[in-house]
């Protein structure tokens, strides 16, 4: 089985996409808070703001019809909808319910999915999760909660009034009292003076009465609060994605409830974490988030160990099946002419997944470009190049205006994309009139006006530049890089 990485809502993922039984361990970490959005900043062009801002995750919970999911949980699991619609008709905020019941629907879900050996974690913060707690033990039964593991973290900020909250809560739970743990997969040292005690991580014999005790040879297992560092803001590991979770963290839950060759999954995947430390393990995976910006990261972020290895690389990459993005023309055709909705996703697709660029955040009004890249020179030199993206009929006039567009943005390069049956005699000579890029600089000549189609992008063609190093691709570390 190929690891599968979607992009989608993890509910429609769940009901279509994934057998039954056949996951040995779940880990997600869902949005805390129902009124809160997830956004990645992206460097400024320096055109016209002084920063580009492209929501990576829209406010679901808010804006769900929650009303019919509860309706649905009524067919599924009575308890389940008594205690949902008792929450809904006191004074619990509707967005708190709201979040509550979509989180609900998928978590009944998920449970199906789990083998019978199987393990449910999840990663929530103290706003939400006593709910979520009373969510669980009525989907996995009470009898099936195993730990509440609380993530203790280090980090700056004061407060004068309260406490500084530094922790997380992660919810254990098993789908039944057959459950796969692995304790010698996570033993730690011990402490000095745990040495004499009793429990659980320490082995002996028995001599009459006369107990003898003595340290594991491989540590103790852990206790249900663990100390592991946040990432900062140096940390290698850090994408800039706002709900990052340090690996060692994942290690340690895929390690403890799974072996080599099991799958885990992550239906709120974000950039990537679970799915990445799973890969890593040697286990295999399934990845869900409703971002293509985040889907588009996690499959950079999996590639990126490999990429000067290039016989690893093709097999990371042969592994790997991406679902709910276009594969091939004709159904990149089907997104492009569907709703309008529909062709602003194959805009996004077009730029943010295929090309590593960013979406113009303007849909209406953006000033004749669709996104763009940008090319660093050196620490103080950076180029633009704008991209267009037409999804139906298009002529020479169309491209004579987004010339017009990058003349008067002063872009560097200007990348015109469209089907290849779009493409004229006329366009291709109207962009090989506007001359080149920066020759003199480079001694190459590459096109000031490149025409790319569907059809080349599909067959992992790019746009034509000095070097691929000197791209931005969509996430800050590229650049750090």
């Amino acid at each position: 089985m190929k690891n599968r990485l979607f992009y989608g809502d993890c509910l429609d993922v769940l009901k279509e996409s994934i057998d039954d039984e056949s996951i040995d361990l779940i880990y997600i970490d869902p949005p805390f808070n129902s009124k809160r959005n997830y956004n990645v900043l992206f460097e400024s062009i320096d055109m016209t703001d002084a920063k580009a801002q492209k929501e990576a995750f829209a406010d679901t919970w808010s804006n769900v019809k929650y009303l019919d999911q509860l309706a649905e949980i009524q067919d599924l699991h009575l308890d389940l909808w008594k205690f949902l619609s008792t929450l809904d008709a006191i004074n619990i905020s509707k967005g708190a319910v709201s979040y509550l019941t979509t989180m609900a629907l998928r978590i009944f879900y998920m449970r199906r999915k789990l083998k019978e050996t199987g393990s449910f974690y999840l990663h929530c913060d103290p706003n939400m999760s006593h709910y979520l707690k009373l969510v669980c033990d009525l989907i996995f039964g009470k009898p099936n909660f195993r730990n509440e593991l609380v993530w203790c973290y280090r980090g700056g900020g004061s407060s004068h009034r309260d406490f500084r909250r530094k922790h997380d809560v992660i919810l254990r739970y098993s789908k039944s009292n057959d459950f796969a743990f692995y304790p010698d997969s996570v033993r730690i040292a011990y402490q000095a003076e745990g040495l004499g005690r009793t429990d659980d991580s320490m082995w002996g014999k028995h001599k009459g009465t006369n107990k003898i005790y003595k340290p594991h040879p491989l540590g103790k297992i852990p206790e249900d609060w663990w100390l592991i560092d946040a990432l900062d803001s140096n940390d290698p590991e850090r994408l800039e994605y706002p709900t990052q979770k340090p690996e060692a963290l994942l290690e340690r839950i895929i390690s403890a409830s799974t072996k080599k060759g099991d799958v885990v999954a992550d239906f709120f995947c974000g950039c990537g974490t679970a799915v990445a430390v799973a890969q890593r393990l040697n286990r295999r995976w399934i990845g869900v988030d409703i971002s293509h910006l985040a889907v588009r990261l996690i499959y950079s972020r999996l590639l990126e160990p490999c990429r000067n290895n290039p016989e690893r690389f093709r097999k990371v990459l042969g592994n790997i099946e991406i679902n709910g993005f276009p594969r091939d023309v004709a159904t990149a055709r089907e997104l492009a002419t569907g709703t309008k909705k529909g062709r602003i996703k194959f805009q996004d697709w077009v730029i943010e997944f295929m090309m590593d660029g960013v979406s113009n955040p303007k849909k209406v009004g953006d000033g004749g470009y669709d996104g763009y890249l940008t090319l660093y020179r050196d620490a103080k030199h950076k180029d633009v190049v704008l991209i267009e993206v037409k999804s139906g009929s298009v002529n020479v006039g169309d491209l004579r205006n987004f010339i017009h567009v990058v003349e008067h943005e002063k872009a560097e390069i200007g990348v015109w994309v469209c089907f290849a049956d779009q493409v004229t005699r006329g366009m291709e000579t109207e962009a090989r009139q506007a001359g080149y890029y920066d020759q003199e600089a480079f001694g190459v000549k590459f096109p000031r006006i490149q025409i790319l189609t569907i059809e080349e992008l599909l067959e992992g063609k790019t746009v034509a530049h000095p070097n691929p190093a000197m791209f931005n691709i969509t996430f800050k570390k590229a650049t750090r890089r």
